[in-house]
């Protein structure tokens, strides 16, 4: 007997998704809500799991395909450890010849046949062959234990492990002169909504960028002074994004229009402030939402994202995280960035860029000082925000971030 194993439902709006990969193979034995599959999304990777209890039967969709909701993937067969245990009985039936001689193990989810977990994703398990690491070797902080890009990328070169006998040498390829090589990768269906939406915003807004620069100086002693005490109170780490929503969303209350929406021909204007910031992802930057940060304390501020960036990491970022949002803050600043020009995400109509901060000279009532420095960049639809209202907005946002005082007693 057999139990068909379905797409799930994704969202309100999501209607189809790609299999990214399969976590079992056929004739693995399978626990009753184990992952068997991941699904990618426009926003997030969604784990299905296995409705009963059983053996991997047949997969019916390939990795990379288009599946709709409700759609069958796979099934799942009658049976469970007996069934398992059946699969190391052809041995029996080996030649005569090698009577006597051990075959060489296989460690279960460590080797397949090229070397490699079967529960790799594809980009991590090419990850692994390029820097010539032994998966097993390495903690994964992924879901389940599983391997992210970014563990592997942390761990020291080592050659992988063989359980093969030492073999002789091998020659060393020859590159040859002139040759360059190339590789096709299918987008993942992340990257391409990413894609097309990002192309509508400069299609249809009237796209503005405007600058400004903030001392980091108070807020860097605000930070210094009270992150172990903070820390120990709170019990998360102090940085400096807490900050930066508290002041963006007193900027918002002040300039409506930047956290405003166009909506046909209407005007949509919001009495709350839901922040959508980006953090990092193994499959890239995912963007959920802190909803009503204008009520919420710098530490409330600090533990959302905290759990934000733990479960982007994980994978477990869910299709709620990612809805809404009235205004995005993006930190390039974190992988190095000096200055860009972010894009809005519709239907938001302005995205703040925050970026590295260096020491510059400054003048200082007379003097040139050297000071900590950050450029800001807001973004934003000249259709519904004039430039005095953007200058306006980044004025007040570096005013609070300059001397945050502001941010307690509400100026």
């Amino acid at each position: 007997m057999s139990t068909e194993v379905t797409v799930p439902v994704l969202g309100e709006t999501i209607t189809e998704a790609t299999l990214g990969e399969w976590l079992k193979k056929p004739g693995d034995a399978v626990k009753a809500d184990e992952p068997i599959a991941s699904l990618e999304t426009d926003k997030v990777s969604v784990e299905v799991p296995a409705p009963v209890a059983g053996i991997m039967g047949q997969q019916v969709v390939k990795v990379g395909d288009t599946v709709n909701v409700g759609a069958v993937i796979a099934s799942i067969e009658a049976g469970g450890a007996a069934g398992a245990a059946a699969a190391p009985a052809p041995a029996a039936t080996a030649p005569a010849s090698t009577a006597g001689q051990q075959a060489p193990a296989t460690p279960t989810g460590e080797r397949t046949g090229d070397g490699l977990s079967p529960t790799l994703s594809p980009s991590v398990r090419r990850l692994v062959l390029e820097k010539g690491v032994d998966p097993s070797t390495i903690k994964g902080s992924g879901k389940d234990g599983r391997l992210t890009r970014d563990d592997v990328l942390g761990a020291p070169a080592a050659p992988v492990k063989s359980d093969a006998a030492p073999a002789a040498p091998a020659a060393a390829p020859v590159a040859v002169a002139g040759e360059r090589g190339e590789e096709r990768v299918r987008m993942t269906r992340l990257r391409t909504t990413v894609a097309r939406r990002l192309k509508e915003a400069q299609n249809t807004a009237a796209l503005l960028t405007t600058f400004n620069d903030v001392d980091m100086t108070e807020v860097i002693a605000a930070r210094t002074k009270y992150k172990d005490l903070f820390e120990k109170k709170h019990g998360v780490r102090l940085g400096f994004m807490g900050f930066f929503v508290k002041a963006a969303c007193q900027a918002l209350r002040d300039i409506p229009n930047v956290n405003a929406q166009i909506d046909g021909d209407e005007i949509v204007y919001h009495d709350y402030a839901d922040i959508s910031v980006a953090v990092s992802a193994p499959n890239g930057l995912v963007v959920p939402v802190i909803r009503d940060a204008q009520s919420l304390s710098v530490a409330q501020i600090e533990k959302t994202i905290g759990d934000f960036g733990a479960r982007a990491k994980a994978g477990t970022l869910t299709m709620n995280d990612m809805k809404g949002g009235t205004f995005t803050i993006s930190n390039g600043g974190v992988f190095g960035s000096l200055m860009s020009t972010p894009i809005i995400n519709p239907p938001q109509s302005a995205v703040l860029g925050l970026h590295r901060i260096e020491d510059r000279a400054v003048v200082r009532d007379g003097q040139v000082v050297v000071r900590p420095m950050m450029y800001l960049a807001l973004s934003y639809d000249h259709r519904l925000i004039d430039g005095r209202e953007a200058v306006t907005f980044l004025v007040a946002l570096k005013n609070a971030i300059e001397d945050p005082t502001r941010l307690l007693i509400d100026l």
